[in-house]
């Protein structure tokens, strides 16, 4: 997976980039300048030195000088800034494809014209615009994947809209880069790009509902089990249960790359731990530790894996 800003995979994210090597070449020539002045004053003009500065005041020149380069050089980062907030901002659509949802601790994705879930993993096609909407459910997060676009606050009863768009096939990071609690270094995400024929069949399949158990062996107890305990007060499994999304939706947890937003592989014995308690994993999380035995860990875990 990938990170860095400087290594952009999107019109929007080299837009941004675009503005930040101007800037940095500007503010890195003007440092050069004055640093070069101070050091030539310092040796200069020293105290043992015998040499003292010449006076100059009311020159006119100078001080047109400097005062129409920085007007100038502001002048044209204001330009530049406008530019980049139209080539990266630009909403003439205003339906989201994908709205997003942070929560302490995790990302809700919620696909509209599919009425289908996910949680902590984006999925968008190559080469196509996606349009986000970024939204929060308790505090104020902010949703940033560095290589592929700006960073959007996620503001309680606000919905903001961003693009979002990747030109290579690749998985790249993202997580909240705004201070939202003590799990916030853990509130990261992944946003997988696919060529349209396997995003469109990822996304049909998170639309289906989940597969039925029966029987008596392990997966199908934990199925009941998953019932009778308080799971299904906070979990949504599609053709299951329904309700609102307090925690993440497990109609196809099994078929996701992490857990925690990004900090286990999803593995079976990852699963079980987590199941088994979830507070020594992620501190102050909202999941709690539901005093499971070892057959109930072993049944839950068995079920969830059947959630593909």
């Amino acid at each position: 997976m990938h990170l860095s800003s400087l290594n952009p995979a999107s019109p929007e994210a080299a837009s941004i980039l675009d503005l930040w090597n101007v800037t940095m070449w500007i503010c890195g020539s003007i440092m050069t300048i004055v640093t070069v002045a101070l050091l030539y004053i310092v040796f200069r003009f020293r105290a043992r030195s015998a040499a003292e500065p010449a006076q100059v005041a009311g020159n006119k020149r100078l001080e047109i000088a400097w005062t129409v380069v920085p007007l100038l050089l502001v002048l044209l980062l204001f330009v530049l800034s406008i530019r980049t907030t139209g080539a990266v901002f630009d909403h003439a659509q205003q339906i989201p494809d994908i709205i997003v949802t942070g929560h302490q601790w995790w990302w809700e994705i919620y696909y509209p014209a599919a009425n289908a879930y996910a949680a902590n993993e984006v999925h968008i096609p190559v080469g196509r615009d996606i349009l986000v909407g970024v939204e929060a459910a308790d505090v104020i997060h902010d949703f940033w994947t560095p290589q592929l676009g700006p960073k959007v606050d996620a503001i309680p009863g606000r919905r903001n809209l961003t693009w979002i768009r990747a030109d290579q096939a690749d998985t790249y990071r993202g997580f909240c880069a705004e201070f939202c609690g003590n799990q916030h270094a853990w509130m990261q995400f992944r946003v997988v790009a696919q060529d349209a024929g396997a995003y469109n069949g990822w996304v049909a399949r998170q639309a289906q509902p989940a597969a039925p158990v029966s029987g008596k062996d392990d997966a199908a107890l934990g199925s009941v089990l998953f019932r009778r305990r308080t799971c299904v007060n906070c979990h949504n499994i599609s053709g299951y249960s329904s309700q609102q999304q307090y925690a993440p939706d497990l109609t196809h947890v099994a078929s996701r790359k992490m857990l925690a937003g990004e900090r286990l592989e999803n593995t079976p014995k990852n699963l079980r731990d987590w199941l088994h308690d979830p507070n020594s994993i992620k501190p102050g999380c909202a999941m709690p530790n539901l005093k499971l035995s070892d057959e109930d860990l072993t049944q839950l875990t068995a079920y969830l894996e059947t959630l593909k």
